[in-house]
């Protein structure tokens, strides 16, 4: 059947989804669900019998808008139940005293820390469970004709490397930032992509389990060690033990050479961290690999010939300080299926929608995931940050439904990205006015005053 002119029939077009991540897996399940004949191609092996990557974060923060795709496909309270709550951040010093702001102060949520790995592990079984869902792993995608659906496969399990050629009605390209699907999207005109690799890397550590067992840190909190122009963080997992990782520029993790080089510039900024890290432990995470780089990639278009789409960090990868990434690819999902619904057999028309109404919201939690890294290691420390908090959790506990504040319309809201910015900007215009005129009246009342008890007398 033709599913880029619009025609009508009642046989659901067959999908194919590429990349069997997070967003993938969990496209392929939703799809799936919705009665759509799916295959799910992974160039990696199965990762439910895969050890885990080095250097690759092992744990995300789940929040309002990925519980919403997980709910519509009935597993957000076997995610939530395994996930651990973090209520707000707990700001480490160089001495090692810690402060709490917690993230909602009026209805105390929390974003949930939960497992990369089993995450997909549980989108993946549940996948497999649905009669119309095929799963194919070590299949790498070399070339795909974009306009009549066909793909290329490289069969990675055989020696020869066979070339497989596959097509389907739909093509969704969820296969991550370097996604082989956007690499030929790109060769069309008209469509618009950008990469920026930031100055700044990241290397991750772990804080382990205390020897009775237990979390070594308050685990209902996100910890973070702002130091102005780098930072550490560190996230609780099901095991008591934590994810921590060190973000700086390049410059600083290529003075460190030595254990010496270590040891002293952890003494001067994360003493704390030592003895919950271990001298020894520090030493042999910190020099088993090579800090890493963050990315940031924006499109103004997702969609190509009516039948291609891509979604996801093929679709806007951004840099983690917001914790969005994995929320923002699973809401894609949301939308999609949404607008799928509205346009029934218009796949073509779909596409166009979805690129239409995501692309503005998509840059829009690029360009606040990086604002935040500022916020993060530097802004935290800074009183005026602490006194706009205080005051935007006032607010909002006493006319709520009229002050949200800006992580609350990101983190635990749908309210579209661009509006969240749009709603933030209001806000402080308004804060500005008030500022302005209460100075105003400070300065002007006092003259008054004078002026008129001149005038009586």
């Amino acid at each position: 059947m033709s599913v880029n002119n619009g025609t009508t029939g009642h046989e659901k077009p067959h999908i194919a989804v590429v990349g069997a991540g997070l967003v993938g897996s969990l496209a392929a399940l939703q799809f799936g669900m919705m009665g759509h004949k799916v295959d799910l191609y992974e160039f990696r092996e199965d990762i439910r019998t895969a050890e885990l990557v080095i250097g690759r974060s092992i744990n995300l923060a789940l929040s309002k808008r990925g519980r919403a795709a997980l709910r519509d496909v009935g597993l957000e309270e076997t995610l939530v139940t395994h996930g651990l709550p973090m209520r707000g951040r707990m700001l480490h010093d160089l001495q090692g005293n810690r402060k709490v702001v917690p993230y909602d102060h009026v209805s105390n949520q929390a974003i949930y820390s939960v497992g990369r790995k089993y995450l997909n592990e549980v989108l993946l079984n549940a996948a497999e469970k649905q009669p119309n869902i095929t799963m194919h792993f070590n299949m790498k995608l070399v070339d795909c004709d974009l306009k009549n659906g066909e793909m290329r496969f490289m069969d990675m399990r055989d020696p020869a490397k066979s070339v497989i050629t596959k097509s389907a009605d739909l093509i969704i390209g969820a296969d991550g930032a370097f996604s082989a699907v956007r690499k030929q999207m790109v060769k069309q005109p008209g469509f618009s992509y950008s990469q920026t690799y930031i100055d700044h890397g990241y290397l991750e550590l772990c804080i382990p389990a205390t020897e009775d067992g237990e979390f070594a840190m308050n685990e209902n909190y996100l910890h973070i060690w702002p130091r102005g122009q780098f930072m550490m963080i560190a996230l609780p997992n099901a095991d008591k033990s934590w994810t921590v990782t060190l973000f700086m520029p390049f410059k600083n993790f290529e003075c460190i050479r030595e254990e010496k080089d270590l040891l002293a510039f952890f003494k001067e900024y994360f003493p704390d961290a030592i003895e919950l890290i271990g001298e020894q432990r520090l030493m042999k995470d910190f020099f088993k690999i090579k800090a890493q780089h963050l990315i940031q990639v924006k499109c103004s278009r997702y969609d190509s010939y009516g039948r291609v789409l891509i979604i996801g960090d093929a679709a806007h990868a951004m840099v983690p300080f917001y914790g969005q990434g994995m929320n923002a690819g699973m809401e894609d999902v949301t939308v999609l299926k949404n607008i799928l619904n509205e346009y029934k057999s218009d796949i073509a028309g779909a596409l166009r929608e979805f690129s239409r109404v995501r692309w503005e919201d998509a840059h829009a939690i690029c360009d606040l995931a990086m604002y935040n890294y500022v916020e993060m290691r530097d802004l935290v420390n800074k009183r005026s940050f602490l006194l706009r908090k205080m005051l935007d959790d006032f607010l909002y506990s006493k006319i709520g439904n009229h002050w949200i504040p800006l992580y609350n319309t990101v983190s635990f809201s749908q309210i579209p990205y661009r509006e969240c910015i749009a709603n933030k900007k209001r806000q402080d215009k308004i804060l500005l006015s008030s500022a302005i005129f209460l100075v105003v009246t400070l300065l002007v009342l006092p003259l008054i005053y004078v002026l008129f008890a001149n005038f009586v007398c």
